[in-house]
């Protein structure tokens, strides 16, 4: 026998169904933060359009992946850095890298190379992907515009420099810029991971903005080392160390109120020119006395003074 069910309980079993029904259709939504610090980044004016920075639609999926407000950046500071590539990055990240640029990689180029770097290497942007391209694994910073793959850099002479090269087999000034943007980046982006950090990381820098926990911790991997110092080439070097003059070396400072005896010496002293004959050191000599007049007696001083005194000359006697 078949018995039925009293419709008190299927009322229940009804709303549940279709309340499971709904949670399945309803799209998944981006973490609120991840909006609210697009806005406010904009609202702060921390980027400008401009030829090389362009406003974008959203990007909306697939799941949470997305920007509501991306940008496509061709360059950055103000054109003078390219990029290779496009590269589609959230506000946020738009003005620390230009930031970045300014206090950390230029002042490095300048100071190992003697000149400026003027086109970075990406190796990927916003990606809709799990980190290190790991099917299942968490979402990436990259699945939000918030993240850069840096993979080199281009001097203004050309020269290429790449991490998976250099890092490990370039020149010493090399390495130890590359060095110096690893430390640098720590100080600008809350998750930094350079070759060495591990396996996926072997051939770039990967700098990025995320949330670490309620702390606001930051990753910087592997720990930054001390490199040595800039070329003596280096116009910032050159500047610090420019050797002051020894306390036993004449300097520019004239302190006798004569000029140096260096300055009469030589051939062609004295001879004529656009200013006239040079003077000798005695020149500057002070004036020599007057002499004294001699001793006279009393009569002595008379005759004296009538010789000096009278027009017609004293009589010779024999």
């Amino acid at each position: 026998m078949v018995r039925r069910a009293h419709p008190s309980l299927l009322v229940p079993a009804l709303a549940a169904a279709t309340l499971s029904a709904c949670s399945i259709g309803q799209k998944p939504q981006r973490p609120a933060w991840r909006t609210q610090a697009e806005n406010a980044c904009l609202a702060e004016r921390r980027v400008s359009p401009s030829d090389y920075i362009a406003l974008a639609p959203e990007v909306d999926g697939p799941g949470i992946c997305g920007l509501t407000r991306p940008f496509k950046v061709t360059a950055l500071q103000g054109g003078a850095v390219a990029f290779n590539a496009t590269a589609t990055l959230d506000c946020s990240m738009v003005a620390e890298l230009d930031a970045w640029l300014a206090d950390t990689v230029q002042p490095a180029a300048q100071a190992r190379f003697g000149q400026q770097i003027v086109q970075i290497n990406s190796m990927g942007s916003y990606a809709c992907r799990g980190m290190n391209n790991m099917r299942g694994a968490q979402l990436s910073e990259h699945a939000f515009g918030n993240a850069l793959d840096i993979g080199g850099f281009v001097l203004a002479d050309g020269r290429e420099i790449t991490l998976v090269r250099d890092w490990g087999r370039g020149d010493p000034q090399t390495r130890a810029f590359l060095m110096d943007v690893h430390r640098g980046s720590c100080g600008h982006f809350s998750t930094v991971l350079s070759p060495g950090s591990n396996a996926f990381h072997y051939n770039h820098i990967h700098v990025d903005l995320a949330m670490h926990g309620r702390s606001g911790r930051s990753i910087c991997k592997p720990e930054p080392q001390e490199t040595l110092p800039p070329p003596d080439f280096s116009p910032l070097i050159a500047q610090q160390r420019a050797p002051a003059p020894a306390a036993e070396e004449e300097t520019d400072n004239d302190t006798t109120g004569k000029p140096p005896l260096a300055a009469f010496d030589g051939p062609g002293v004295g001879a004529r020119d656009g200013l006239g004959p040079l003077a000798g050191p005695e020149a500057y000599a002070p004036p020599p006395s007057a002499p004294l007049p001699p001793r006279r007696d009393g009569i002595s001083q008379l005759l004296h003074d009538s010789d000096q005194t009278s027009s017609i000359g004293r009589r010779r006697t024999f």
